[in-house]
């Protein structure tokens, strides 16, 4: 990966674990630690047989980036999980391919040839599958970068991804292009057969500027009424933690028990009477 342009809690124990749920400013402190790194960073000694440092599975062909992120406020402390596939994006009906330019800007179009002008500008390839979220992420990280300058660029060298080798961003931890994130604590409930199991986990669609949880929580996005609006306003209008409600709420948004208040103690209680969504099928993430 190239990385360029002009500057503009889990501890290890499980069931102990105090689950959150809410928005919170995140830094990021680690990505794809290696043992040492957990010990260093992390402060985490792990087994001799433990497969945290397994990223990737060579039976899927999958690529598992943990992007680990603490709470300005707290040490709450906690993983972003992106997976990576290195395989076409394209739609259900294999009409259509995603495109990703080099700031990581992606675009739906049936041939090069059709992307929209302002897409093509820029140099552009298929994007590889898990590519969208992930890169997402990283231009809200590396929000100090200008992206309207021709210079910028996040392009992701895809074999050396593969291979782990994402050295590249982690120099970029604590730099001068790198600021804060707006990220949405979820738990996620799945029926295991012998009833539900919940988990900590992270919404990756979308993220927005850390320094824009202070509007967050000045309107209140719990109330529907208030997400309908935002719904009826265009795309382009919106503030980008309006942009981030929105995805969250959407069709194709968050499915885990969430809310938009600040960060607190997940109520379980709470996930059974206010959540339809609670369940989720059981899958290999878990």
């Amino acid at each position: 990966m190239a990385v360029g342009g002009v500057k503009r809690e889990i501890p290890q124990g499980g069931a102990e674990f105090q689950k959150k749920v809410g928005v919170f400013e995140a830094k990021v402190i680690a990505i794809n630690p290696t043992p040492l790194e957990y010990k260093e960073i992390l402060g985490i000694d792990l087994k001799e047989d433990s497969n945290a440092t397994n990223y990737y599975d060579s039976v899927s062909g999958k690529l598992r980036v943990n992007v680990w992120l603490q709470d300005v406020n707290s040490d709450f402390r906690t993983t972003a999980t992106f997976w990576l596939e290195k395989g076409e994006k394209i739609n259900k009906d294999n009409t259509k391919k995603q495109y990703i330019n080099n700031i990581g800007v992606c675009s739906w179009a049936s041939s090069p040839e059709a992307l929209p002008a302002w897409f093509a500008k820029r140099e552009n390839r298929v994007a590889h599958i898990g590519e969208e979220e992930f890169l997402g992420f990283v231009r809200t990280w590396l929000g100090s970068l200008d992206f309207s300058d021709p210079d910028t660029e996040i392009y992701l060298n895809w074999d050396k991804v593969m291979n782990n080798n994402l050295t590249d961003l982690k120099e970029q931890i604590d730099g001068d292009l790198t600021q804060t994130v707006g990220v949405l604590a979820t738990v996620r409930t799945v029926d295991k057969g012998e009833g539900p199991k919940s988990y900590q986990n992270i919404f990756v669609k979308s993220f927005f500027p850390g320094y824009s949880i202070r509007n967050m929580r000045l309107v209140d996005y719990n109330n529907p009424d208030v997400v309908r609006g935002l719904k009826f306003r265009k795309s382009a209008e919106l503030k980008m933690h309006e942009r981030f409600v929105v995805a969250v709420t959407g069709d194709y948004g968050c499915k885990d028990f969430y809310t938009f208040k600040d960060l607190h103690d997940y109520d379980p209680e709470a996930n059974l009477v206010e959540s339809d969504k609670v369940i989720a099928v059981d899958d290999s993430d878990y």
